[in-house]
């Protein structure tokens, strides 16, 4: 689990750095337009600041080994949201560009990978 949690934990961590850094390239690509100083500071907050927290809370069990479960457990939790609300959007939006599709892939792969690894940790 600790291998996994790094390996999404640092994707998580490259993607906040990527939006933080470049927000007019990730942002089109993920169709947002950044409107204003208010657009600009939602994006860096929730697309840099949220991912990289979240790249936190995968890696904790680097500093905090007793955490593996519970960081594995928030990974999968965050993952179930976010494929449940991606596929509602694949039913309620069209016009749907390459990057949501692609996005869309991951966060299943993410989210399949995850439970088979918490299931089989489990049955150990």
């Amino acid at each position: 689990m600790k291998i996994y949690l790094t390996i999404i934990g640092l994707l998580y961590a490259a993607l906040a750095i990527w939006c933080s850094v470049d927000p007019e390239t990730t942002s089109q690509k993920v169709g947002f337009k950044l409107e204003g100083g208010s657009g600009q500071s939602e994006f860096l907050t929730v697309y840099g600041g949220l991912e990289f927290g979240l790249a936190l809370i995968l890696l904790l069990p680097w500093v905090k080994p007793d955490s593996i479960e519970t960081c594995m457990l928030a990974c999968l939790l965050v993952h179930a949201a976010l494929v449940v609300f991606r596929t509602l959007g694949f039913f309620m939006f069209t016009g749907l560009e390459s990057m949501t599709w692609k996005l869309a892939a991951g966060e299943w792969v993410i989210l399949l990978s995850g439970l088979a690894i918490w299931f089989m940790r489990s049955k150990n």
